[in-house]
């Protein structure tokens, strides 16, 4: 029997595989250098960390994640790795930035797997009711406004994944920013998570900004994100925040949910093109062909393996690990 886990593995791996197009200059868009490049490694070190059991990254001791960024000095880690996300907070000493770091996890990857579920069926038309797929299938794709006893001062008009701002719901990382912002006499937080586990640092960065003292940099990091919000929510983020979100060849999931569905991508997009160059892409959900959006134009021409070669072979144990991470040659795992 062909099951919907088969067809997606066999979709994402397979199907209609094509290189993204070859770089051509277009206003805006830029190639990064190796140096430039180089920068964001302590970044996706430290998303690394984040699926290390907290009991490691108290005491900063999870193996090459954690050597990586040797200096850091953690303050507080908590998580149980199913309902809620690990997650850590430190301080990096040369960043001279408090860090905040998110996991993602089974649960959100079982979350993962019903968002391209219902893209499949948005692409062949299936209707879906309760009794086809469990409700949380149907609800997934639901915007919804913010909590306004945790977001008071956020217009209404901005909403987000339902899903995602429940999980962030499930976080209470205030108060060790506030302990490591006191301790280490700093007014910058980085805040940094791969796939759902960006979506969640997002979130919270929004979500910090309110509670934070006036003239805190609110810097965010994220690898292979998928759409967290609507319009307003996309242009909130590009007037308040520092957004860098970089996407990874071929990988499905930053184009979903989709954009039927009402959902937008702000600015910050770092692309890596089949090639290996990191292009900087300036837009909102950038269509141009040098952009995710555009280069993987629907998860038939993607490839779930660009999303982390560690998080494939969980899924699909069948399928061959990649010896080298997608992200300057870092994978993004414990």
């Amino acid at each position: 029997m062909l099951t919907w886990g088969t067809l997606l593995a066999v979709l994402a791996s397979a199907l209609l595989a094509q290189a993204a197009p070859p770089l051509t200059t277009q206003r805006g868009i830029s190639i990064l250098t190796p140096t430039q490049v180089a920068r964001f490694k302590p970044y996706s070190f430290y998303a690394g960390a984040a699926y290390c059991k907290p009991s490691k990254t108290k005491i900063w001791k999870c193996g090459p994640d954690c050597d990586f960024n040797s200096r850091f000095k953690p303050v507080a880690s908590g998580g149980d790795g199913a309902l809620v996300q690990y997650w850590y907070v430190g301080y990096d000493p040369a960043l001279k930035t408090v860090i905040v770091a998110y996991q993602v996890t089974t649960a959100t990857i079982r979350q993962l797997g019903h968002v391209l579920h219902l893209s499949l069926g948005q692409f062949f038309g299936f209707r879906h009711s309760k009794g086809d797929i469990p409700f949380l299938t149907n609800a997934i794709l639901r915007l919804d406004e913010l909590d306004k006893s945790l977001f008071p001062e956020i217009s209404s008009a901005m909403k987000i994944h339902d899903g995602f701002g429940e999980a962030q719901e499930r976080h209470s990382v205030l108060a060790a920013v506030k302990t490591a912002f006191n301790e280490y006499s700093t007014k910058k937080v980085t805040l940094v998570g791969h796939s759902l586990g960006g979506a969640i640092a997002l979130i919270s960065s929004v979500y910090l900004k309110l509670y934070l003292p006036v003239g805190t940099i609110v810097n965010t990091v994220t690898y292979s994100m998928p759409r967290v919000g609507n319009q307003e929510f996309a242009d909130y983020v590009d007037a308040n925040l520092n957004l860098t979100r970089i996407n990874n060849k071929r990988d499905p999931i930053p184009i979903t949910p989709g954009r039927l569905f009402g959902f937008r991508h702000p600015k910050g997009e770092r692309y890596i093109q089949s090639s290996g160059s990191w292009v900087v892409c300036p837009g909102q959900d950038d269509a141009r062909k040098q952009c995710i959006r555009g280069s993987v134009s629907n998860i038939f021409i993607s490839n779930i393996r660009d999303h982390n070669g560690m998080l494939y072979k969980r899924i699909y144990q069948s399928q061959p690990d990649q010896e080298i991470g997608p992200f300057d040659g870092v994978r993004i795992d414990c």
